[in-house]
Formats: C-alpha cells, sequence, structure tokens
C-alpha cells in the first residue's frame, strides 16, 4: 500500500512506474505496455492504460497531451515544463527556474481574467528540434 497516495502499490503499478521514471522520452501508454512487457510479459494493455490513468490521478506521474502525437506520460510529476516539436513530436524536458513569483503572478492574471478556479499550469514550448531544422 502506498500509504501516501492511499493506493496499493501492484506489481503492475510499480513495473510501470519504473518504466516511467526511467524513460527520458516521455513514451506513449503503447510504448509504456511495450516496455512493461519485457518485465511482466503477461500483463494486458488495459492494465497499463488503466494504472497509468492511476498514477496521474494519484500524482505519481503527469500525462502530456501535445501537438497531433498521442498523449505521453511522464514520470516526473513535479512541476516542470516541456518543448515540442512539431516536425518528428520529440518531446523534452526544459529547466527553467521556478520563480515563484512569476508562477503566482501568471496564477492571479488567469484568475483574474477568467471564471476558472484555477489549480495548476503546464507549459510547452512549440518549435522544431535541432534534426527537423537541418531538413
Amino acid at each position: 500500500m502506498d500509504k501516501k497516495r492511499g493506493t496499493r502499490l501492484t506489481r503492475q503499478r510499480e513495473a510501470i512506474l519504473q518504466v516511467l521514471k526511467n524513460a527520458k522520452n516521455h513514451p506513449s501508454a503503447d510504448e509504456v505496455y511495450e516496455m512493461v512487457r519485457r518485465k511482466l510479459p503477461r500483463v494486458s494493455l488495459g492494465t497499463v492504460y488503466r494504472n497509468l490513468e492511476v498514477l496521474v490521478e494519484k500524482k505519481s506521474a503527469q500525462k502530456l497531451v501535445t501537438g497531433a502525437s498521442p498523449t505521453r506520460f511522464d514520470g516526473n510529476p513535479e512541476t516542470h515544463y516541456h518543448a515540442y516539436c512539431t516536425g518528428c513530436g520529440k518531446l523534452v524536458d526544459v529547466p527553467l527556474p521556478e520563480d515563484p513569483a512569476i508562477a503566482d503572478a501568471l496564477l492571479k492574471h488567469a484568475r483574474k481574467h477568467t471564471d476558472f478556479s484555477i489549480c495548476g499550469h503546464t507549459l510547452e514550448f512549440i518549435g522544431l528540434c535541432p534534426k527537423c531544422q537541418k531538413k
């Protein structure tokens, strides 16, 4: 049982989380499935999909919806930013200094100009990776 999150950390869930934490390419659910199958050959695609959703819901992972590419997953649940290549779909982390004053200003601005109850934010830079720039 993962007491911090109130959810049992099953063998499948633990394997999925390890795959996400070790993957640097922000894999899709299908890619996670293929990687988990190397460790647990009898795991089903449905089990992987359900457990990815549980891990996201429990804030152990992030779901990344970008451009036209399939939904991707990130094993780093902390707030951080990404760059997405519109040419090939590559998705990478962007290390930015976390300045609480900037984040607070953005949240205040969003709350002031919408009727949303804002609970967080994401930031994605969009462009072409070096490989696609050369094409």
